[in-house]
């Protein structure tokens, strides 16, 4: 592993290593290429089966620990290309008795120019298709269950984090479903630009020293073995710009604030539980002491996972961001550390959703007389007689309430019956459209 060796001294070496869904990615099309060459004809069957059966070893993560080269190396990501390039080559040899060479034989049609750019962008769609998405769905799933299950569980609503007029938990997190149901529609969409690939395009763009069928040809077996619809793309475009990685980091981030923000909601409503909101308990995180000093400490520890993992992600998209902009004319020089960024903030999203949904969506449980008695006592009850009493002589009995009196007393003062009262003060009913109480 003659190029390894040396690059090691010259690239960075912080540990930071290539995620196993990359290398997965580079094996793919280390097989598709040998099974094209000796189709081709380029390649003798013997040469070409060796590479495919060692390349297949690859992807099955059975050389991970071979795969040294850090991160942090040339823009183009050549390294991570003769890494693999030559533990392919290592292997049909010492393995199988084949003498294989790492350029003529195993990159033969390729470039890491066209190679890494291709790898990346299809380890980053199996990524979404096999991880991201299907956790996005458990959550709609989970969320669709406990908004059914929380219609009727009456909670004062809250703007500014001050008194605002009733609503349900089911209408709270409908809100977040819909966005996540959204979310998930922008990411449909972007992972899309993401399928096109710059194999075949070699060193600029062009071709050269290539068979002109082969990008189009291996981009068949890619789809193939992966079950998945890539497409061939303008090589001048996808080589040099990586912004379509860019608008699907976006989309993740987008997905992320989303998620950020349901987690500080759950976050508040589990606060206490004798000196916060307490409308919610969560009884896994019981299961791990919340403190070291303090016994029988519980903190939403799961949720503040979350929260802390979605500011990693954030981090990894403004690096993609920048990342994106390296390099000139015909090709990106920042490959390596927009792939290696990709797919960690889609694996730490994965992870993060998948533990929301299991232990705190499926186990919410909410203090239904907590939510009750604030919803009752919120000072935008006052709202419901407005339509009959006018704004400012609502403001001024809203006065009265802040100073102690009941809801039940002004409206007793106002002439209704305490059958009427009781009416009025159907919670649920304020949770729906319409005028509670309307001039006579």
């Amino acid at each position: 592993m003659e190029f390894v060796r040396k690059a090691r001294d010259l690239y960075l070496d912080t540990g930071t290593r290539f995620p196993r869904r990359i290398i997965w990615a580079m094996g793919l099309i280390k097989y598709a290429a040998a099974k094209v060459n000796v189709e081709l004809g380029l390649l003798s069957s013997d040469v070409g089966g060796a590479i495919m059966k060692v390349s297949q070893e690859l992807m099955s993560g059975k050389y991970d620990n071979e795969v040294v080269l850090d991160v942090y190396q040339t823009g183009s990501g050549t390294g991570l290309n003769m890494n693999i390039n030559e533990i392919i080559a290592k292997h049909a040899y010492l393995d199988l008795g084949i003498k294989v060479h790492p350029n003529d034989h195993v990159n033969l049609g390729q470039s890491s120019n066209d190679v890494v750019p291709t790898a990346i962008r299809v380890a980053a769609v199996m990524e979404y298709v096999e991880s991201l998405r299907p956790a996005i769905n458990d959550l709609i799933v989970s969320l669709r269950r406990r908004i059914n299950e929380f219609s009727d569980a009456v909670k004062p609503g809250r703007t500014h984090l001050r008194d605002a007029l009733p609503i349900t938990l089911g209408q709270e997190l409908s809100g977040y479903l819909d966005a996540f149901l959204r979310d998930v529609q922008l990411l449909d969409y972007v992972i899309n630009f993401v399928k096109g690939l710059p194999i075949g395009g070699t060193a600029v763009g062009t071709g050269f020293n290539t068979h002109p069928n082969f990008g189009d040809e291996v981009i068949k077996v890619i789809n193939e073995v992966s079950g998945l619809d890539f497409i061939k793309v303008n090589p001048f475009m996808s080589m040099k710009l990586l912004t379509d990685l860019v608008m699907l980091s976006g989309a993740i981030r987008v997905l992320s604030l989303d998620l950020h923000r349901f987690g500080q909601d759950i976050r508040l409503m589990f606060s206490g539980p004798f000196t916060g909101l307490n409308e919610v308990d969560i009884p896994t995180q019981s299961e791990v002491a919340g403190s070291s000093i303090m016994p029988g400490k519980t903190n939403p520890v799961t949720v503040e996972s979350l929260l802390q993992a979605i500011a990693q992600i954030l981090g990894l998209d403004k690096s993609i961001e920048y990342a994106s902009m390296l390099g000139e004319f015909e090709l990106s020089m920042g490959i390596p550390v927009i792939g290696y960024d990709i797919i960690m903030e889609m694996s730490i999203l994965s992870n993060g959703i998948r533990k929301f949904a299991e232990l705190v969506i499926d186990r919410l449980v909410p203090n239904i007389d907590v939510m009750r008695k604030y919803a009752e006592r919120s000072l935008a009850l006052i709202t419901m007689i407005t339509p009959m009493i006018g704004y400012e002589k609502a403001t001024e009995l809203s006065r009265e309430l802040m100073m102690g009196r009941s809801i039940r007393d002004v409206l007793k003062e106002l002439g209704f019956s305490d059958n009427e009262i009781d009416s009025i003060l159907n919670l649920k009913e304020l949770t729906r459209p319409g005028f509670k109480v309307q001039r006579k």
